[in-house]
């Protein structure tokens, strides 16, 4: 499986609500391979298919030794919250305090089309939380209260990876679905 080269922020495809999976495919099962081979590369304990350029709703996670994936996720949250801070490859470097519910129930499907759910509190908890964000084009700067997310901003725009995108004028590319999308997110 190869790895794949993860979109930073910038790039329309991270906000962008990404498609729902209808076809469960050989091309899919190997999504969730370089999904996986990817996050182990980056290293990261989560990512998305819209991190590397698919706008489908995938995600992958490594928690505590647990390898794991979803399709078509929706999430019922506790109220219960938790303070932490959080990353992501799309934001090479940053960390910041991000709030998110203590407890997360992720009901999907697996990559055979199986129906799953997966239970977490803290970590898996904040992975599931921050994976299917990134599925509804939802950013973890988003979740941060506004002094945080200004903070977070301010770093951006001073770090290397932004400012050599910027510098290079080049347009961020979003692969096509070979799925059938139903006319949504082409």
């Amino acid at each position: 499986m190869p790895i794949q080269p993860i979109r930073f922020f910038g790039d329309p495809v991270l906000t962008t609500p990404a498609s729902p999976v209808t076809d469960f495919d050989k091309e899919l099962r190997t999504l969730v391979a370089d999904l996986i081979e990817t996050m182990h590369d980056a290293p990261g304990a989560g990512l998305a298919a819209p991190q590397i350029g698919v706008s489908l709703r995938v995600f992958v996670w490594d928690v505590d030794d647990e390898i794991g994936h979803l399709i078509n996720p929706t999430l019922d949250l506790s109220d219960e919250l938790q303070d932490g801070e959080e990353g992501c490859l799309s934001f090479p470097g940053l960390r910041y305090e991000t709030p998110r519910a203590l407890r997360a129930v992720a009901k999907g499907f697996t990559m055979h089309g199986e129906p799953i759910t997966v239970e977490g509190t803290e970590f898996l908890a904040r992975a599931l939380q921050h994976e299917t964000d990134h599925l509804n084009g939802i950013l973890f700067v988003d979740r941060m209260d506004k002094l945080t997310r200004k903070a977070a901003m301010q770093e951006v725009r001073e770090s290397e990876w932004f400012n050599a995108a910027t510098e290079s004028g080049s347009q961020p590319i979003i692969r096509v679905s070979p799925h059938n999308t139903r006319g949504l997110g082409n």
